[in-house]
């Protein structure tokens, strides 16, 4: 098993813990990484994306000029794909660009993404972040006092207002719990900063 350092809020190392093989040690699997990005991100398009298409331009009724012997082009609508003020080849249309991964996948993506950041030694194990009100300035302490990256991920066990108030103000930082942890955000920081009951807790669910 894997073992890494846990430091507390002033950066000072106070133990290790080790890290279950099966989620923090696997080999990394790099296409289901890329499903698993692609299928979150497209399940966050709106898709409320439309245009017209030359049937509901307003106007274009009457033939522009007769068909024969003007020496121009034929055309029937002033609404034709090739006018200016016409409608749209094609048209965009309001469509839900939501689908789902198998449960097997999901969860291979998430131990994979897990086990990227222990191996890249991304993650930070903290023994414990609670705050007796929202302060970003002790935060931000936080951050420099494990050397976090710009683009930091905080994850606790459960969701913590005072937790999550002090990161939102923070540029480049994000914070999640275990319930909301997921492939994308894991993949997009470059400091995983998580306590060590959130990774009892990760344990639990993904072993």
């Amino acid at each position: 098993m894997p073992k890494i350092n846990v430091l507390n809020v002033s950066g000072q190392n106070v133990g290790e813990i080790e890290l279950n093989d099966s989620i923090f040690n696997i080999e990394v699997n790099e296409h289901v990484l890329y499903e698993a990005v692609k299928c979150q991100l497209a399940n966050r398009r709106q898709g409320t994306q439309s245009t017209k298409t030359r049937a509901e331009v307003r106007g274009g009724g009457r033939k522009p000029w007769r068909q024969k012997g003007t020496g121009r082009a034929r055309h029937g609508s002033t609404r034709s794909i090739i006018w200016v003020g016409g409608g749209v080849a094609f048209a965009p249309k309001p469509r839900d660009y939501s689908y789902s991964l198998p449960k097997k996948v999901r969860r291979l993506a998430l131990k994979s993404a897990l086990s990227s950041k222990v191996q890249d030694n991304e993650m930070i194990v903290v023994d414990e972040i609670a705050f007796e009100a929202p302060k970003t300035k002790e935060m931000m302490n936080l951050f420099k006092n494990v050397n976090s990256a710009k683009k930091t991920l905080v994850v606790t066990a459960d969701n913590d207002v005072n937790v999550v108030k002090s990161v939102r103000n923070i540029e480049g930082a994000n914070v999640c719990h275990v319930s909301t942890l997921n492939v994308y955000d894991i993949l997009n920081c470059d400091s995983f900063i998580i306590t060590k009951d959130a990774v009892k807790k990760v344990e639990e669910v993904y072993a």
